[in-house]
């Protein structure tokens, strides 16, 4: 019997998936970190484990008070968050949390400071999308598919 082959899995150095959505208008704050999180590919349309949408907006209020978090802190604001909108607890778990955190880190959209989190530079988010998003993390991806698109010339 031939031996079997090895696959090669190939993986990548860096991914972004962008989603272009209507224009928001009258929507909650909740509701447009939640339409944030699915632009940016971190929650897929139809997922119904939407825990990132609370991490993320609990570090949208923290930043308001220039405040971190420690990851402990954002699992007790995530509870709060979504006790207030009525949502299911799936998700909540730390180790889910953490990962959820890590996903939003690998974005540059939060950084690490001493155990805890914040906003990158508790910047403006628009600011934080432009320059490490826009200018540098899809930069970088479109350069390298260029260089692949090159060499079949």
């Amino acid at each position: 019997m031939p031996k079997a082959k090895t696959i090669y899995k190939e993986i990548p150095l860096a991914e972004i998936t962008l989603r272009k959505y209507e224009k928001p208008s009258n929507l909650s704050e909740r509701e447009i970190v939640r339409k944030i999180c699915l632009s940016l590919g971190l929650l897929q349309p139809g997922d119904s484990r939407d825990v990132i949408v609370d991490i993320f907006h609990a570090l949208i209020i923290a930043k308001k008070q220039k405040k971190l978090l420690a990851s402990d802190e954002i699992e007790k604001e995530v509870i709060s968050l979504r006790n207030k909108e009525r949502l299911s607890m799936h998700g909540i778990a730390s180790s889910n949390i953490r990962r959820q955190i890590k996903r939003l880190r690998d974005l540059f959209l939060i950084e690490k400071i001493k155990g805890s989190y914040r906003i990158a530079e508790f910047e403006d988010l628009n600011i934080i999308f432009e320059e490490k998003i826009e200018k540098f993390y899809l930069k970088s991806i479109i350069e390298r598919v260029k260089e692949y698109f090159g060499c079949l010339k």
